[in-house]
């Protein structure tokens, strides 16, 4: 295990469009986390002390918590970090300081992930968003003075909003990483239960805008909503797509372990706080080699690069390139793929989803175990 997720949950304001597992803080909630953190990670420490490559404090609003709460998040986690390990912390603007932003430089804190959202006054009321333009400006400008790898949020596709003036302020700023993405309405949130609904064509339209004007200012789109200047990509989220193992602590966080058996990965998901609190176990769902291949066509294929089969075949012993082989040349003919070796990589990433359902419905016609089964390294 290289890579760590911490979730922290406590956040300021509680926004009307999130589905996270959020609170607000009260009365020895935040002591209450720290301490039970600390006996989840000395646990998991003393089955995979390892170095980190990648450390990403995730929310929730991590930077939210007081910087003695701060110091103590940190001093919770016992692993080392490698040698030029990234470490990414999220963060709203309103939570940022001078002084606060130094003492997470001494933290170790390296890649700091703001939640801007929009520049512009309406669209983040529409959100409740607790910051304003002036906020959010201030944010990156503190961020980036102090020496931190930037990347903002951005929503696109909302009403009244000018995608435009949004995208070209945030290739403004100066920052080398943009994740912009349309807004999901999941059910029970605040803004589903208000009744908006989403304008599927006003958010391909904001996506295709994304596309052209970020890559006119130097970003390059390395996946489905994540566009980076060279060498500034997230490799914390990286891994994820490419299928990596990964630790999850905090209430709602979730692991994804290497099994033993026929399985060929663990994959872990923490109660909620009062649960988690109490020592209450993760669920458990065991991932069989033929689920981690689908899932990793499916992560694989969100990334420009694509994914190697090749890769999926050594690491579960399934022989998948000749069930596939068949699909991928249609695929390739109608001009829906390239196609590498075994490397296959989309055309257009914004119609994944028919994609995938055709590869995934050529590997649930059989695989062939090879002689050697499921990758063990």
């Amino acid at each position: 295990m290289e890579h760590l997720y911490v979730h922290v949950p406590f956040c300021p304001t509680l926004c009307p469009y999130c589905d996270f597992h959020v609170l607000r803080r009260h009365p020895g909630s935040v002591e209450a986390y720290l301490k039970r953190l600390k006996e989840e990670a000395w646990a998991l420490y003393e089955r995979y002390p390892a170095p980190l490559k990648t450390l990403y404090l995730g929310g929730g609003t991590p930077s939210f918590l007081r910087e003695p709460e701060l110091e103590a998040l940190f001093e919770a986690l016992p692993w080392p970090l490698a040698e030029g390990a990234e470490v990414t912390l999220e963060a709203n603007p309103g939570t940022l300081s001078p002084p606060r932003l130094r003492l997470l430089r001494e933290l170790g804190v390296n890649r700091l992930s703001l939640g801007v959202q929009s520049f512009q006054e309406g669209v983040l009321r529409i959100l409740g968003r607790a910051h304003g333009r002036r906020g959010a400006f201030r944010a990156v400008e503190m961020a980036l003075e102090a020496g931190f790898r930037t990347s903002i949020d951005l929503i696109l596709g909302l009403p009244e909003q000018d995608v435009e003036a949004d995208l070209q302020e945030a290739a403004a700023l100066g920052v080398g990483h943009v994740s912009a993405y349309t807004l999901q309405v999941e059910p029970g949130t605040l803004l589903a239960l208000s009744g908006y609904s989403p304008d599927p064509e006003a958010e391909a339209l904001a996506l295709e805008r994304a596309v052209m004007m970020l890559g006119e200012a130097g970003f390059r789109r390395y996946e489905v909503s994540n566009f980076a200047r060279p060498g500034e990509e997230s490799r914390h989220n990286q891994a994820y797509w490419e299928s990596a193992f990964w630790g999850g602590l905090g209430p709602s966080a979730v692991g994804h372990y290497q099994a033993q058996g026929q399985a060929y990965a663990l994959r872990t998901r923490q109660p909620p706080l009062p649960r988690w609190l109490v020592g209450e176990p993760p669920d458990l769902e065991e991932i069989d080699p033929l689920e981690h291949a689908k899932e990793s066509l499916m992560l694989g294929l969100r990334l420009a690069q694509g994914v190697d089969v090749g890769r999926i075949e050594g690491r579960t012993g399934l022989s998948l390139w000749p069930l596939l082989a068949p699909v991928v040349q249609a695929l390739l003919a109608e001009g829906r793929l390239e196609v590498e070796g075994k490397r296959i990589r989309a055309t257009n990433l914004n119609t994944l989803h028919p994609l995938i359902l055709e590869l995934w419905e050529a590997l649930q016609k059989g695989t062939g175990p090879s002689q050697e089964g499921p990758a063990t390294g």
